[in-house]
């Protein structure tokens, strides 16, 4: 596998992603980066913060260097609009001007879609808080490249509220569950082309168990998703029990076939 300059764009704003690191959890590009060394230890990688008070203008003429970009994962809600937000929108459509294979996950993914003149809301059946059970592909899916040798129906990290609901022009539908209708998207804008993926293969079950556990409180009291920490526990032992069979070749495919059609 060829060496290739890759674009890491972080989702969370500053603040976000100091409170993961306090608490000894890796950011979501610290994430990306351990999960891509899997495949390749020699790509060169460079990170940026939309969200930051950056003149992102100074970063734009640069962008035709990358051979793709990959956006991570975020607690933020799209439909609110905020000045972190809005940036991150604005920078994704320049992204789409210059930077021609884009791995978009969860939270990337939906500044993808919405960049795109797609619509993410707040989901209707549900959550997925640690764990995305019985992806499915669609017939689409099982012949897209970024699914070669994937399951056609399997289970994956993922931790997310809200869902696209309505998608680009002409885009790909590849993967869906009970809980979102699209779990896995293909779509072009501009010279781009897109791979979006609703949970995240570059992030283990460990991590999302400690999220878990660092989120309670808000789990239980302010996102209403378990009654007590009781109920807690036992969906964190249902994951624990998702850990003994998982694969890690099997759960992170979609990170290497993709570096594979950035070859």
């Amino acid at each position: 596998m060829k060496d290739f300059n890759i674009l890491i764009c972080e989702g969370n704003t500053p603040e976000e992603g100091k409170i993961f690191q306090d608490v000894g959890i890796p950011t979501h590009t610290e994430s990306l980066k351990e999960s891509l060394a899997y495949y390749n230890k020699n790509l060169k990688i460079d990170i940026l913060n939309p969200c930051l008070e950056l003149n992102l203008n100074d970063v734009i003429p640069k962008l035709k260097k990358y051979d793709g970009l990959i956006w991570g994962g975020s607690s933020l809600n799209i439909y609110n609009d905020t000045p972190e937000i809005r940036r991150q929108i604005y920078f994704m459509k320049e992204c789409f001007k210059s930077v021609k294979k884009i791995l978009a996950i969860c939270w990337g993914m939906q500044v993808a879609v919405t960049a795109a003149g797609g619509e993410v809301k707040k989901g209707v059946n549900g959550s997925h808080i640690g764990i995305a059970n019985n992806i499915e592909l669609t017939n689409e899916g099982l012949n897209n490249p970024l699914y070669k040798d994937k399951s056609n129906k399997f289970n994956t990290p993922a931790f997310n509220f809200d869902e696209v609901v309505t998608t680009p022009t002409e885009a790909i539908h590849l993967a869906s569950n009970k809980i979102n209708k699209i779990q896995g998207l293909n779509f072009k804008s501009g010279v781009s082309e897109i791979w979006g993926l609703q949970y995240h293969p570059e992030i283990t079950y460990k991590k999302m168990i400690n999220i878990i556990k660092f989120r309670k409180d808000a789990l239980i009291k302010k996102r209403n998703r378990f009654k007590d920490e009781e109920e807690i526990n036992n969906h964190i032992n249902f994951i624990e029990e998702e850990i003994k069979i998982s694969k890690k070749d099997s759960r992170m495919l979609e990170l290497r076939n993709w570096l594979n059609i950035i070859n």
